[in-house]
């Protein structure tokens, strides 16, 4: 019992710097694309639509977006579970200060499927990370 004691004291050490050193521009993606997933999850097409950057709009017109999250995310349900698995970032061009993409990937689970992947696409616009593109495997 002591040894677990302090094995869970040592996991804790250990573990929790790492965890709090995360990049924040990495936290920051995590957090819009799980916002944007939480209007996807309820087929609201129109906010996902809205919110996502001008590539996104620019690629799909609303009603073809509206078509293609029914179709691609309808008969899933609603998520469950949803975990970060990855998330890389990137530049556009060499030499800027800071990531301009950002790529997360989750682990999802929903009622018809348990085991799916989703990746984000993110791209940086006037300071906020915008959807840019999404995809579910």
């Amino acid at each position: 019992r002591a040894a677990l004691g302090a094995f869970a004291a040592f996991a804790l050490f250990v573990v929790a710097p790492s965890a709090s050193a995360q990049d924040p521009r990495a936290v920051a993606a995590q957090e819009a694309a799980r916002q944007w997933l939480a209007y996807a999850d309820r087929l609201d097409a129109d906010t996902t639509h809205r919110l996502a950057g001008g590539k996104f709009r620019e690629t799909l017109t609303l009603g073809q977006w509206r078509a293609k999250l029914k179709s691609a995310r309808g008969p899933l349900g609603e998520a469950e579970q949803r975990a970060v698995m990855s998330t890389q970032l990137t530049r556009s061009e060499a030499g800027l200060p800071e990531a301009t993409f950002a790529r997360v990937e989750f682990r999802t689970s929903w009622p018809t499927k348990w085991d799916g992947r989703e990746f984000v696409s993110l791209e940086r616009d006037n300071g906020h990370w915008r959807v840019v593109g999404y995809v579910i495997q």
